[in-house]
């Protein structure tokens, strides 16, 4: 283990929700290859996030399901508000990949 252990009242503070990309545009000013991410959550609203997530194309994104952190400031990129947090992990290339259902669920659904 690399961090402190916690309980669960902390992760229950934690907001995962899915939602569905809806648009990828470019992020030229960000400091490392991005997209800006638009995300769909049906009752929450869509909202916006930087992503470094360029191994993938833009167009391969957009529909696709995806796990977000959904209840943290938003935190200014580059000039960019990112409000939402979508998860990831690398593999052994170094390349972020999403985490995503893979089953069809709801839209807003929490992760827990």
């Amino acid at each position: 283990m690399t961090k402190d252990q916690i309980v669960y009242e902390d992760f229950s503070k934690i907001d995962i929700r899915i939602g569905r990309i809806v648009q990828v545009l470019p992020f030229e000013r960000a400091r490392n290859p991005s997209y800006k991410v638009e995300v769909d959550f049906a009752e929450f609203g869509k909202k916006w996030s930087s992503a470094q997530i360029t191994s993938y194309a833009a167009d391969e994104l957009v529909g696709r399901l995806v796990s977000c952190v959904i209840n943290m400031p938003p935190r200014n990129i580059a000039g960019f508000q990112s409000e939402i947090l979508i998860l990831g992990a690398r593999d052994a290339a170094g390349n972020v990949k999403l985490l995503s259902p893979t089953n069809e669920v709801g839209l807003g659904e929490q992760v827990f």
